[in-house]
């Protein structure tokens, strides 16, 4: 009876053990799996800071400065239309000396996972020039290039026949305000700058392309005096890469809206072989620099030589605009979709003092997905190389330029629409501060006159 009993306790001893190593053996594989996910979050987060996605300005240059210290959520990483065939070619890239004019034309390409990655990436879309972000433009600082990432890019580089030196663009971090006039923030957007700058020489890259900065409210002289101050010391740190100027829309503080502005930041560049000027198409129309007809094309393009020179023309940003002329407002469109037009981009892409310059796209490329959010669709892109590429010694009184103008122009007229009401708008609304302000101060004058009468 007492070896039954024995038994009996000892197989119930047996099965609460089994029970406690089963439950063990659930809560350690809960953990592995929360162990995991975190490592998954984290790697996606850091794989999110490595994704420069294309760059579209429709906000950068509305504000006087970025303010880094509010923080936004990062956004999660865009969806790619046709992932699956990331790997075809979307277009062939157009041997350039096969066109009547050499012109480079690309966009601006992710380099996810490493700046190297954006090459191939360029390539997909039948560019045959680019520009990237180096780093994370959302940071102040981001860990240097890996050990194997320089040999990696000038591997690639030559494999897909890429000039680093003549038709990369590098793009510099919105963050950064070369005109700051505060000595901790202007070191914070001095140590990004040139850590980009030496970046460019760890990949063989000629030119950097950024955006001037803010005055801060502070006189325009003397924010294009600090701007210069920064890229005189900045060349003194490196040895080769030309920093570009980007020309701005003219919106609030921001310096470049004018080409005066950056006359006045070369005239202080100690060395002027280190320095020089993008034209971005959408920003100098949106400041009131026409490009529609050849006269006006012509006209603009004879000004920017007798103000800053041609000679300091290195690269260009192609982009239409959803702002109608001299307004202000930094909103791209998509080609020939816009208050440009076609016939600019005709204009450009035979004029002669273009050729052998980057030209990148910063057009949307944005669409709406099945399900009803948003996914980048790169054809878009591959699509208007090939149309620009097109353009090139094309008759346009020709039926198939009227043609491709028109379906341009109907597909962009809603937002064209939209965008031209918003202007009004804000037109009527300053014209009717304007006339209480003046209300106001003729008000006053007459109160100071009658009170020394």
């Amino acid at each position: 009876m007492a070896r039954n009993t024995r038994e009996v306790l000892k197989a119930k001893t047996n099965g609460v053990i089994d029970k406690i190593k089963t439950a063990v053996s659930t809560a350690e594989t809960k953990v592995a799996k929360k162990t995991a996910a975190a490592t998954t979050r984290k790697r996606k987060i850091k794989d999110e800071d490595a994704d420069e996605e294309a760059h579209s300005c429709d906000s950068c240059g509305s504000e006087d400065e970025k303010k880094p210290e509010i923080k936004k959520p990062t956004p999660k990483k865009r969806k790619t239309k046709g992932d699956a065939d990331d790997t075809m070619p979307l277009a062939p890239r157009t041997a350039v000396p096969s066109l009547k004019r050499a012109m480079y034309i690309g966009a601006h390409i992710s380099g996810a996972g490493g700046v190297h990655n954006a090459i191939p990436n360029a390539a997909h879309i039948g560019a045959n020039a680019f520009a990237l972000f180096l780093k994370s433009q959302r940071k102040w600082t981001s860990p240097p290039l890996a050990p194997e990432v320089p040999s990696q890019f000038r591997d690639l580089l030559k494999q897909h026949a890429y000039d680093a030196a003549k038709h990369i663009l590098p793009h510099g971090s919105y963050l950064v305000n070369l005109a700051q006039s505060d000595a901790a923030k202007a070191k914070q957007a001095y140590d990004n700058f040139v850590d980009d700058l030496k970046r460019c020489e760890a990949l063989g890259i000629k030119l950097y392309n950024f955006h001037p900065g803010s005055t801060g409210g502070a006189p325009m002289a003397d924010a294009c005096a600090r701007i210069a101050a920064q890229l005189n010391r900045a060349h003194g740190e490196t040895s080769s890469v030309v920093t570009v100027l980007e020309n701005m829309c003219g919106s609030g503080n921001v310096v470049g809206g004018r080409f005066e502005d950056l006359r006045d930041i070369i005239a202080l560049v100690a060395d002027k072989s280190r320095v020089g000027v993008c034209i971005d198409t959408c920003h100098a129309f949106a400041a009131g620099y026409d490009l529609r007809t050849p006269e006006a094309f012509a006209a603009t393009m004879a000004e920017f030589d007798d103000v800053v020179g041609l000679k300091y023309l290195k690269a260009l940003h192609l982009n239409d605009s959803k702002a109608p002329f001299a307004s202000h407002r930094d909103l791209h469109a998509n080609i020939g979709t816009g208050f440009l037009g076609l016939r600019a981009f005709h204009n450009i892409m035979n004029c002669e003092s273009m050729q052998n310059l980057p030209m990148v796209l910063e057009t949307p490329i944005d669409v709406k997905g099945p399900d009803g959010k948003n996914v980048e669709d790169k054809r878009i892109w591959a699509d208007e190389i090939k149309l620009l590429e097109s353009l090139i010694d094309m008759d346009v009184e020709s039926k198939a330029f009227a043609e491709k103008e028109v379906e341009l122009q109907d597909k962009g007229a809603d937002e064209r629409k939209k965008i031209q009401e918003q202007v009004d708008k804000k037109a009527v609304k300053d014209a009717k501060k304007g006339t209480k302000g003046a209300k106001r101060g003729r008000k006053k004058k007459e109160e100071t006159d009658d009170e020394s009468d």
